[in-house]
């Protein structure tokens, strides 16, 4: 019984050495993690909206000040960087020679489109997607989330505007009325 007893404590010691960790250093595996912003950065960050095979897909851009809905926006109409291009992100959103205009007011944002909403959704439709994300992500950086903002949507032609909000996957939704 001893001799059993030492047997198992014996493999019991071979097994738990052998764990399959084995003695070497770190090993370089790619590069470091990159699309992440560092912690504690005092760094402010535009969340713009483009086109990607896929959808839309946010890119995080670097600022020197919070962004407003207005600098999103001027942002976004520059269209992709090179880097951005590079991996595969186009612009659905037209010219738009009156530009657009885009104000935060009470948790919400007031977009005012010089273009009638037929000609933001032309191709696949995504660039009036692009633009109210942009906006409502600007408006967020205040800590809320982007499907809790109201985008209040004045479209040429219409004296009411429509109410959306965009979604965790960059979709348009209604706001229900209250």
């Amino acid at each position: 019984m001893k001799r059993r007893l030492t047997c198992l404590v014996a493999l019991v010691g071979v097994l738990s050495a052998a764990c399959g960790i084995g003695s070497t250093g770190p090993v370089r595996a790619g590069a470091p993690a990159s699309g992440l912003r560092e912690p504690g950065s005092a760094r402010h960050y535009a969340q713009l909206y483009f086109v990607s095979p896929y959808g839309l897909q946010a890119v995080t851009r670097g600022v020197d000040v919070p962004p407003t809905p207005q600098q999103a926006l001027d942002l976004l109409l520059k269209g992709p960087d090179a880097a951005e291009r590079a991996r595969g992100l186009t612009t659905e959103v037209p010219p738009l020679d009156g530009g657009l205009a885009a104000q935060g007011a009470d948790g919400a944002v007031d977009l005012r489109l010089p273009v009638p909403v037929a000609n933001m959704t032309r191709g696949g439709g995504l660039g009036l997607s692009q633009v109210i994300c942009t906006a409502a992500n600007a408006q967020a950086s205040d800590g809320k989330q982007s499907p809790d903002i109201d985008v209040r949507v004045y479209e040429e032609g219409y004296d009411t505007p429509w109410n959306v909000r965009c979604n965790a996957a960059g979709n348009i939704v209604p706001v229900p009325d209250p």
